[in-house]
């Protein structure tokens, strides 16, 4: 029931957003957006990483999404526009150059990019949703001129604080909802759904225990919570289950973070070591796609 009525108050919102000049590209419904429509692609799909240190700290979610799609036969191109610590809009003024090259590149098919995952900073996806939806249009119509069908994710942002603080929950429902309602108004975009996620990671969704030795196995950090391992591993799975609508075939051993000093760093280790629950995490991110 609680549910249903944020969604409802998503829908409302949206209504009263649309008669004030914005359009909403997006059907929302009680279960939120559908998914996005990607192109048929020739040759080997491009997927573009869009973000802050929330796609690569610690772990790297491109690295591991290549590494899982080149363990299943999934032949796709990578690419990434990373800068720590800052917000879409200096994401690309940061990087203006490149990616304005890179949004100038035509391909044979008509879409040079087929999937764009949009990482806002949290601070903006959690505070000023006018500027959320102001950045990720910034980037998509950017992306729309040579890719106009690209099917873009907007990654659902989890919450900056511990999961054991009262106001965990509180945060996630602001973030979702505001997700939700920033998403509406791109063409062709659903959600990558890794606030949900987590969420049902801490909750211990399908066995997980997220405490090891009192310590979060998800996220390590006080003010500014980064994936660890877990948390990587987790959302990987989940933006291949999302795109490709099935459970990927998890590999021995994947690139994943040593630790969190200063000389630790990421290398190629055994999945079984490096990650506490591997098969709990993999069916919480299916159930989430």
């Amino acid at each position: 029931m609680k549910k249903q009525i944020i969604y409802l108050s998503i829908i409302i919102s949206i209504l009263l957003i649309s008669c004030n000049n914005f359009k909403s590209e997006n059907s929302i419904s009680t279960t939120g957006i559908n998914k996005p429509k990607p192109p048929k692609a020739v040759g080997p799909p491009r997927i573009l990483f869009i973000g802050n240190s929330h796609t690569e700290y610690y772990v790297s979610i491109p690295t591991l999404f290549q590494e899982l799609c080149n363990a299943n036969n999934k032949n796709v191109n990578v690419q990434q526009l990373i800068t720590m610590g800052v917000s879409l809009d200096k994401v690309y003024y940061t990087n203006k150059t490149e990616a304005n090259q890179n949004f100038s590149n035509i391909d044979k098919d008509r879409n040079y990019y087929d999937y764009v995952i949009l990482q806002e900073a949290t601070s903006i996806a959690l505070t000023n949703l006018t500027a959320y939806r102001d950045n990720l249009k910034l980037f998509a119509e950017k992306i729309h001129k040579n890719s106009p069908d690209a099917a873009i994710y907007v990654y659902q942002n989890t919450p900056p604080l511990s999961y054991k603080n009262s106001e965990y929950d509180s945060y996630y429902q602001e973030l979702r909802k505001n997700a939700l309602l920033a998403a509406a108004f791109i063409k062709n975009a659903g959600l990558l759904r890794v606030g949900d996620a987590v969420k049902d990671a801490y909750k211990g969704k399908n066995g997980y225990n997220y405490l090891k030795n009192d310590i979060d196995n998800l996220c390590y950090g006080k003010n500014t919570p980064y994936f660890l391992n877990d948390g990587g591993f987790l959302q990987a799975v989940l933006l291949y289950a999302t795109i490709f609508d099935e459970k990927p075939i998890i590999p021995k051993k994947l690139i994943l973070s040593t630790g969190t000093g200063d000389n630790d760093n990421m290398r190629k280790q055994e999945v079984a070591k490096a990650i506490s629950n591997p098969k709990a995490l993999e069916e919480i991110a299916f159930s989430n796609r």
